[in-house]
């Protein structure tokens, strides 16, 4: 007799949830299924602009499908290939994924452009502050994944 082997469930195959309200999942239902918390979520949205969830009238966000992909490819990115924000930022935008339609966009600042500023500004201890607390974020959502 031959026996069947029981598929077993991974963190690579967690459950995914029927989608509800329209084909949206809810932050809950994106954490998951792809293994993140609401916190992780929310920063990305603030780091990603291409990441930009509808919001329902009572303000709750509502995650399409190509959402929940693009929060996968966001987590690949920073955790297995160890990309950096701005790096992992830059990556999605070289694969085409857009900013939906009127989302603001933080300006990009180039070193090309302005090789006599970038040699000679050093970011404001604020700013710098702000960077390294938000490599340290990415360090420790790695670490507790």
């Amino acid at each position: 007799m031959e026996r069947q082997k029981a598929h077993k469930k991974t963190a690579a195959d967690p459950p995914r949830p029927a989608p509800g309200r329209g084909g949206y999942y809810k932050i809950s239902d994106v954490c998951s299924m792809t293994d993140t918390q609401p916190y992780v979520l929310r920063f990305w949205e603030s780091e990603f602009p291409q990441l930009a969830p509808e919001k329902s009238r009572s303000g709750h966000r509502l995650y399409s499908e190509k959402d929940v992909g693009l929060v996968q490819k966001i987590k690949t990115l920073l955790y297995e290939e160890e990309y950096t924000i701005a790096g992992a930022r830059k990556k999605l935008e070289e694969e085409g994924f857009q900013a939906p339609e009127g989302t603001p966009v933080p300006p990009r600042r180039s070193a090309a452009a302005e090789p006599d500023k970038a040699a000679q500004a050093a970011p404001s201890p604020p700013a710098a502050v702000e960077t390294i607390r938000e490599e340290l974020r990415a360090i420790k959502d790695m670490l507790e994944s």
